[in-house]
């Protein structure tokens, strides 16, 4: 945590409210408990004691990564060239099936180093290894809502059954609470893997053991047109399924959604159900295109993910951003479909939003203080006086190239694009011993 009071003073602020503002001589309070005091220009800015820190360029909120598998980084790019399913069967299961906890806080080490120098401070992992993946985090000093793999399919009996998968998440969450440690920088949930890796007893079974803690259900949704051809037989749509078991209430976030038709739109809109959009995996894995401008319009939170390192490649959230903003474009023939201002919230407030967290995502007063420093003296900005010029470089030209400090719960952990906790190049030795034992 801070070791006090502190005033971050830049020449620009990105708050990310509703609106996109840009503020001009802005300041951020941070407690010394990691909180946000004040958030705004500096001319009204209250009177302090704090420590003023100073600093060129711009400050924002950290990214919100909505969809992932960061411990996946031992395995980036194995089987590149796959589309889902078999990349799934004949690839990762195997190589995941020779992974162990050491393996597991390996990758997510080195992806929470990676994903701080991106900018991005929050990441939803569905992995398994619970206690690895906390280590790591903690470790680091990033920020992550977990939610545990829950999966009955060939080959992960090895982790136990379904149930002891469901009852392993209930316990930690009864007994260490929704949200913990420093800077509540830990939040867990449940990761029901899809509507074909479980029996529909087990989905029904873990949106009830969700809804009654108030926790985050994280599941694969209608990703390809293959994956869940019995549910949609059986039942018209996932979403449609889902629904016919209850799990459509609550704290719902559906990864990736790429094929949803306008009644399963209608029906997430009004379950309140989130969609986590991954445009890079889901392009490299050919599954296809979200229709994330009609979600938007329906009301569904959309919200940016990363997805795998090991199907996605990278976690640079400014680069889903980007793509995500080139797709809705390409395919609906609106070149104002994503704004860089809609983009921006997207991977920040909305991001946010998508997964229930309203003290995350921006620079407000009361949430916490995950803070982004980006340099503006780079060519990426022709004109950083005119504020949507502004925005648009940062998005579309900028991104995690410009990432120079952040702060999770008003705690440092990149200074100058290093992190402060870990040694990057130590990390990194780490990621490639794991990857070396588990190659086969």
């Amino acid at each position: 945590m801070t070791a006090g009071a502190v005033r971050l003073v830049a020449p620009v602020l990105l708050p990310c409210d509703p609106a996109c503002s840009v503020v001009r001589d802005g300041v951020v309070d941070i407690t010394a408990e990691g909180r946000i005091a004040f958030a705004g220009p500096r001319a009204s800015a209250p009177a302090t004691d704090a420590a003023v820190r100073t600093l060129p360029g711009a400050l924002l909120p950290g990214l919100v990564n909505t969809h992932a598998h960061t411990p996946m980084a031992v395995l980036r790019g194995l089987g590149g060239d796959l589309p889902l399913l078999r990349w799934l069967h004949e690839v990762m299961w195997p190589a995941e099936g020779r992974m162990n906890g050491d393996h597991v806080r390996a990758g997510m080490t080195a992806g929470c180093v990676e994903m701080l120098r991106n900018g991005c401070t929050t990441s939803v992992e569905m992995y398994f290894f619970t206690s690895a993946v906390i280590d790591a985090v903690s470790t680091v000093g990033s920020r992550v809502l977990l939610t545990p793999g829950v999966i009955a399919a060939p080959g992960w009996d090895r982790l136990g059954s379904w149930e002891a998968m469901r009852d392993a998440v209930s316990r930690r969450i009864d007994r260490d609470g929704l949200r913990c440690g420093p800077g509540e920088r830990i939040e867990l949930g449940y990761g029901p893997h899809s509507a074909y890796t479980l029996p529909p007893q087990a989905l029904a079974s873990v949106a009830e053991h969700a809804r009654e803690r108030g926790a985050l259900l994280h599941i694969h949704v209608a990703e390809t047109t293959q994956e869940d051809a019995a549910q949609r037989a059986a039942h018209g749509s996932v979403p449609a399924m889902l629904d016919d078991l209850g799990v459509l209430g609550g704290r719902v976030l559906a990864a990736h959604g790429v094929h949803l038709s306008d009644d399963d739109i209608a029906l997430l809109a009004a379950k309140g159900a989130a969609v986590a959009h991954c445009p890079g995996s889901n392009a490299k894995l050919a599954a296809g295109v979200a229709r994330v401008t009609a979600l938007r319009r329906a009301g569904v939170r959309v919200g940016l993910g990363t997805d795998g390192p090991a199907s996605g490649d990278d976690l640079d959230l400014w680069a889903e951003s980007r793509l995500a903003g080139l797709l809705a474009r390409v395919t609906s023939g609106d070149a104002a479909a994503l704004t860089a201002a809609e983009l921006l919230l997207m991977a920040t407030r909305e991001g946010a939003a998508a997964i229930g967290r309203d003290d995350i995502g921006a620079l407000e007063t009361g949430r916490w203080a995950d803070v982004v420093h980006v340099g503006l003296d780079e060519s990426t900005f022709v004109d950083p006086d005119d504020d949507a010029q502004l925005v648009s470089n940062l998005v579309w030209a900028g991104g995690s190239k410009l990432v120079r400090d952040v702060w999770v719960a008003g705690e440092q952990v990149l200074a100058d694009g290093e992190p402060t906790r870990v040694d990057r190049a130590a990390t990194t030795a780490a990621l490639r011993a794991a990857t070396a034992a588990i190659r086969p």
